[in-house]
């Protein structure tokens, strides 16, 4: 590949070795660090002059820095790449932040999924690619430069359905709630393609007070059959927690969860200690797990799939959403 210049962040950097393994392309090098009063420092140590630049950065707070350091570091980055006359740039983020407030909830209430488009694109981003976003037409209306955007759904599917392919249980999928049920619809209905069988959809429905859901039933009939319950991301657990226990009240046994980020903040092994088996990707880099959830967690890699979706960017040669089917 000619012309090409692929930068791993730190936090991202064997992630982004992966992919340029994949690509047969060298990451390209750079300086990071931070000044002795934490001011970021960060440039490139490569000539970028004319050069379709990718950046490799997954957004999320880990024991190091936060996402916010991590995202002001992208800005002063992609902005020094700018000035240094890169010809195209485009941020690779497998985990995007700042994606959760997509609409005003409350009066005065901020919208990150448009203040942090503005931001990216005030420094000089051209392009930016990422994975299984919380609400796509957020990220797709949000931004005015070019969006990609890809799922780890297939790569989920086909793990499964080797493990499960001998089952005589009837199946069905589980979205944690009714706002997640398109989601989980594409996922039934690639893994019931797979399978060749019937996969039913099922859903949450939770009861609330206030911000504290003190019950869940599911929707439809899930008496003896294997559920497999399916998210966007796995924060605490807490809501996974309450699908095992809804699955088990129900009759049915909650075979796996399954989410592509893997964020596993606050109480989470405690909460994941209740489920059977999990299974995530590595857009996100996992620390804090304990080896209890470690032995029962699957982690797909995505690495492939991405250098993929590079390699079509930069070659301009077919479709990204060919790559979702």
């Amino acid at each position: 590949m000619k012309n090409i210049k692929v930068f791993g962040l730190n936090s991202s950097k064997a992630f982004a070795e992966s992919v340029c393994d994949y690509l047969d392309v060298p990451l390209s090098a750079h300086t990071e660090k931070y000044f002795p009063d934490k001011e970021p420092y960060i440039k490139s140590d490569t000539n970028v002059r004319g050069s379709d630049v990718y950046i490799i950065q997954s957004l999320y707070s880990d024991d190091n820095e936060s996402v916010n350091d991590k995202f002001i570091k992208i800005c002063f980055f992609i902005g020094s790449l700018r000035d240094a006359s890169a010809d195209r740039i485009t941020l690779v983020a497998p985990y995007l932040s700042f994606q959760r407030s997509d609409r005003k909830t409350e009066s005065r209430a901020g919208i990150t999924t448009k203040y942090m488009p503005m931001m990216l694109e005030s420094v000089g981003l051209d392009r930016i690619l990422s994975m299984d976003v919380h609400n796509l037409s957020a990220f797709q209306t949000g931004f005015r430069i070019p969006t990609d955007h890809l799922e780890a759904k297939n790569l989920t599917v086909d793990y499964i359905s080797k493990q499960i392919k001998d089952c005589h249980e009837d199946i069905s999928v589980l979205s944690p709630d009714s706002g997640g049920t398109g989601r989980a619809e594409r996922f039934r209905k690639a893994l019931a393609t797979k399978l060749n069988r019937k996969v039913g959809l099922v859903h949450l429905d939770k009861i609330r007070e206030g911000s504290i859901v003190h019950g869940t039933t599911i929707s439809d009939d899930v008496k003896g059959k294997l559920v497999i319950a399916v998210d966007d991301m796995i924060a605490s657990g807490s809501t996974l927690a309450k699908c095992e226990e809804a699955a088990n009240k129900a009759g049915g046994i909650l075979w796996a969860a399954c989410a592509t980020h893997g964020l596993m903040v606050g109480e989470v092994n405690s909460f994941l200690s209740k489920l059977n088996r999990v299974i995530i990707s590595d857009t996100i880099m996992q620390t804090r797990l304990s080896d209890e959830i470690k032995e029962k967690t699957t982690i797909l890699s995505t690495s492939k799939l991405f250098a993929r979706a590079i390699r079509r960017i930069h070659e301009d040669g077919g479709s990204i959403s060919d790559l979702l089917r």
